[in-house]
């Protein structure tokens, strides 16, 4: 099998043979380039939304060929991927984290838009380190199911409203929508995607072009050339079926998602890390980073997510100014305060890079803030899955009396070589307790004591 064929494998619905086709290219594959210094710890897998549609194993293969430092998974409402994740990264020695993003409410800012236009108190929020998975019926695993069926009921309602405005393509969730994601995770970009999909069905040639054209209310040249192009095709459909004004858009409220302070205790319940999220800076609510910032620990945040991307690349020089400023202060802040940042570029859209660059003219300003951010992460994700030695846990809190020495160490456990299937194997066979002990030898050394 060619290694192209090997590459979209990875992509199957199937497990098996995504595993079988890793384990293929880590043998007969090309050499990964030298590990670095860049981080992508916010990637978004086909199990919510990858703009190519990769696999938490194509994630993992693809973040180890070009050398970057460490990895994180983030998909929304559902962590499917995380066993997956962590197998691949031991078996290609790569960094690993694994989380989750939702839309939360705000209520302390209900009145302020946050990061989502056009609706006040509602913010998109993630949270990272999940290791493990609880037993059917417990608290965490039933509100994850409640997570996962909330979204799935939200999607369902949103063709529901839609399908009358555009019958020529009207869906259906079941059999449009879901077969293109392997676990019933889908997102509203599966279903614009889904949208597209079935005027392709419908019409061909003039005839599509003519369809679209009239919908998103252009001339047919320019929906002639939005057509070629899948990426920008789906982002304006979006806006005209499922985003504020369009055919399907329905004012959120209190009620709609889970409140802030509920996830976050939820995260916690998991061994995990809440973490706030940033956009820019630039929204009301954001304004003030400090008193957001400092309203959201005592939530029970205990991290801070930045999409880095879209606070410097920015075409127009004063807001590029106004947004790397922003970024600036929201990073001194958080260094300041103590909390990790974790940064990434998502992958859920066309176009985004596959990594920042750090040692770029704008970035290397943060770099050791994202890469300590990284560190620490993976370094809590390691102590979590081999020796039950969460960062949020009470024993960790316990043992390091200020955020700054459990930082220092789980930062330590994360510039640890990458956990490899030798060292990985090694750790579970020695159970938790010695694992534990394990880890905190080789801290002091710099290298594995296994």
């Amino acid at each position: 099998m060619s290694f192209q064929a090997l590459e979209k494998q990875l992509d199957s619905f199937d497990p098996a043979k995504r595993l079988e086709a890793l384990k293929t290219l880590i043998t007969t594959g090309p050499a990964p380039a030298a590990t670095g210094e860049n981080v992508n710890m916010h990637i978004h897998t086909f199990f919510s939304y990858n703009a190519e549609n990769w696999s938490p194993s194509h994630v993992a293969w693809g973040c180890r060929q070009k050398g970057l430092y460490s990895a994180g998974i983030i998909d929304f409402d559902v962590i499917d991927g995380m066993d997956e994740f962590f197998h691949a990264g031991e078996l290609l020695g790569l960094r690993t984290n694994v989380g989750v993003e939702t839309r939360v409410f705000y209520r302390e800012y209900a009145d302020k838009e946050i990061d989502s236009p056009g609706e006040p108190g509602v913010h998109y929020i993630d949270a990272v380190g999940f290791t493990k998975h609880f037993p059917k019926g417990s608290p965490q695993a039933v509100t994850l199911a409640a997570y996962r069926q909330n979204a799935q009921n939200r999607n369902i309602a949103l063709v529901g409203r839609i399908n009358p405005h555009v019958p020529d393509i009207a869906i259906n969730y079941t059999t449009d929508v879901l077969p293109l994601v392997p676990t019933g995770s889908a997102t509203e970009r599966h279903i614009i995607a889904a949208y597209v999909n079935k005027s392709l069905q419908k019409f061909a040639g003039e005839q599509l072009i003519a369809y679209w054209a009239e919908l998103l209310g252009m001339d047919k040249e320019k929906a002639a050339a939005l057509i070629k192009d899948r990426p920008t095709m789906e982002d304006k459909v979006r806006s005209k079926l499922a985003k504020r004004g369009g055919f399907g858009y329905e004012q959120p409220s209190e009620k709609t998602f889970p409140l802030m302070e509920d996830f976050c205790a939820w995260v916690k319940s998991c061994d995990a890390i809440p973490m706030e999220s940033w956009l820019d800076g630039t929204s009301a609510g954001e304004k003030d980073a400090k008193a957001i910032l400092e309203c959201s620990v005592s939530k029970g945040t205990q991290c801070f997510s930045i999409v880095p991307d879209r606070n410097w690349n920015i075409k127009d020089a004063d807001q590029k100014a106004v947004k790397v400023a922003n970024l600036r202060k929201v990073v001194q802040l958080c260094d300041a305060m103590d909390l990790p940042i974790n940064i990434g570029t998502e992958m859920n859209k066309g176009g985004l890079p596959f990594v920042d660059d750090l040692s770029g003219p704008v970035l290397s300003e943060f770099k050791q803030s994202f890469i300590r951010g990284a560190q620490i992460l993976v370094g809590h994700a390691i102590c979590a899955r081999f020796a039950d030695f969460a960062y949020v846990s009470d024993s960790a809190v316990s043992e390091f009396k200020t955020r700054k020495a459990r930082n220092d160490f789980f930062a330590a456990v994360g510039a640890l070589p990458p956990v490899d299937a030798r060292i990985g194997n090694a750790l579970r066979a020695l159970g938790t307790k010695a694992a534990h002990g394990i880890i905190f030898d080789s801290v002091k050394t710099g290298s594995w004591k296994i």
